[in-house]
């Protein structure tokens, strides 16, 4: 009776082992498949982030190439990695937006080139000047999420004896209470270059102007010009770039080559008197 019983629990061990050695099978190529599949990705990842520098390497070298030459240009490096780029005057034929369409941050003032720069201001230019800001998102009821307000210094005259001056538009009520600016000319939205501003503000018919300088306060924007359907000179470059990395991954840099501007120190103390 004693050696049956201990067959009968050999054999029930027996089944218990079996079930032992699956469970730990199962729950080592669990882990080895974890740690393949992690491997694996950490290696894609890294390819992948190769490439993309790869692409953004040969994006900007375009960007350089463009730069220099002014016009299109397209190239390629070792290894199947490519670049190719587009240069694209900005007009003053229609409404057109400043610094390349890009956000022009607060007290970093941007031009308007009412004259051609190449001309060294030797002529003037005489006409109603529409400046655009702000988008539907801002409040002004919100305190984190403010619109602009907006500073367009005009210079204008003669080379010899130029005058500035000065007019200030604050779409904020609350604000133009304290800074006794203008409100906008406009509030209905206007779209310029296929986005969206919200405020506008004409000067007074501006004679003999020289040159623009708008600078926005109190927040960054976006800022947009109009010449009032007269043609303004070109006003720079937009130079986009798409570079290739021989895996086929595409990186675009897209650069607003502006022209030379006058420094902002001497702009409103030194070179002209408001």
């Amino acid at each position: 009776m004693f050696k049956k019983g201990v067959l009968n629990l050999f054999k029930d061990q027996k089944g218990q082992a079996l079930l032992i050695i699956v469970l730990v099978m199962v729950v080592a190529l669990t882990v080895g498949l974890s740690l393949a599949s992690r491997t694996i990705t950490n290696i894609r990842n890294t390819r992948e982030q190769a490439s993309s520098q790869k692409a953004l390497s040969a994006a900007e070298a375009g960007i350089e190439q463009a730069i220099k030459s002014g016009a299109n240009v397209a190239g390629s490096f070792s290894g199947n990695t490519t670049y190719s780029t587009t240069v694209t005057q900005v007009l003053g034929t229609s409404r057109f937006l400043l610094n390349g369409g890009g956000l022009v941050s607060k007290n970093d003032a941007t031009y308007v080139w009412v004259t051609d720069y190449l001309d060294n201001f030797t002529t003037s230019w005489s006409g109603d000047l529409s400046i655009y800001w702000g988008n539907a998102g801002q409040n002004c009821n919100n305190a984190n999420n403010m619109p602009s307000a907006i500073e367009i210094a005009v210079i204008s005259g003669s080379v010899a004896s130029p005058v500035m001056t000065r007019y200030a538009y604050d779409p904020c009520q609350d604000r133009r209470s304290s800074n006794n600016f203008r409100p906008p000319t406009s509030d209905t939205p206007v779209l310029v270059s296929g986005t969206t501003l919200t405020y506008t503000a004409t000067p007074p018919t501006l004679t003999n102007a020289l040159l623009v300088r708008v600078n926005p306060l109190y927040a960054d924007s976006v800022i947009g010009a109009y010449g009032g359907g007269t043609i303004l000179p070109q006003q720079g470059k937009i130079i986009t770039s798409l570079g290739t990395s021989d895996t086929n991954t595409q990186r675009k840099v897209t650069v607003f080559q502006g022209y030379p501007e006058v420094p902002a120190e001497f702009f409103p103390y030194i070179l002209f008197q408001p």
